[in-house]
């Protein structure tokens, strides 16, 4: 999906420059003049990422940062035309990721642009391998589940089968299901393994085993993790 970046600066010949840059390496561009124009922008379009001008008319460029962190956590690089230190210090305080001294090279910036995309793609990533249900954790990289803020030791076939009920909350899966997916097509055991398992995974992690709240029994077909 092409991402949106909004140019919010009032040197035209600048805006030009960059909307030119960015849009031939195939960003989509929006353009504000002032920052009273950026906050509306902002609020009505929601771009991916913000390049933000600290001297603008009507509404200056730290207003506008402290306005967009009131309720959005987009990415933001500041630009500057002074090189000192505690306009960069306050813009960062203020929730800017990154800022750019004027003048600069628009490479600069494209290069800065796409460091900004790449942490965001990985905490992305990152956050969807741990799975929270309520006051549960599942850390599907480290093979770690947090219950309350207290890890819960669990056995390999333990973790492989909660695991799999979590990543797939709401769905209901039959004994038979389960031994495929969690124990494999060649396992040849019963298919009551599946409810031993059931029962101690109740055990460590349900308040109350025989009324349980997360791991549920649909009567007739099988098991579910309790969605939402």
């Amino acid at each position: 999906m092409t991402k949106k970046i909004l140019l919010v600066e009032d040197e035209k010949t600048l805006v030009r420059a960059l909307a030119f840059n960015l849009e031939k390496e195939g960003f989509e561009v929006d353009v504000a003049y002032d920052g009273e124009e950026a906050l509306g922008k902002i609020e009505q379009e929601e771009p991916d990422l913000i390049v933000l001008d600290l001297m603008l008319p009507k509404v200056d460029g730290y207003e506008v940062c402290r306005a967009v962190r009131k309720t959005s956590e987009v990415p933001i690089i500041m630009l500057t035309a002074r090189d000192e230190d505690i306009d960069k210090i306050l813009g960062l305080e203020l929730g800017a990721d990154d800022y750019i001294t004027k003048p600069f090279n628009a490479r600069e910036l494209l290069a800065r642009i796409r460091a900004i995309f790449r942490r965001t793609a990985q905490h992305e990533a990152l956050a969807k391998k741990i799975i929270r249900m309520g006051s549960l954790e599942v850390d599907l990289v480290k093979h770690k589940v947090v219950l309350k803020g207290r890890e819960i030791p669990l056995t390999s076939r333990e973790y492989a089968l909660l695991s799999f009920l979590v990543s797939n909350a709401g769905r209901v899966f039959t004994r038979g299901q389960l031994l495929e997916q969690v124990w494999g097509f060649d396992y040849c055991g019963d298919a009551r393994t599946v409810d031993v398992h059931i029962r101690h995974l109740r055990e460590k992690l349900e308040e109350n085993p025989a009324d349980p709240r997360m791991i549920l029994t649909v009567w007739g077909t099988g098991y579910k993790f309790r969605e939402g």
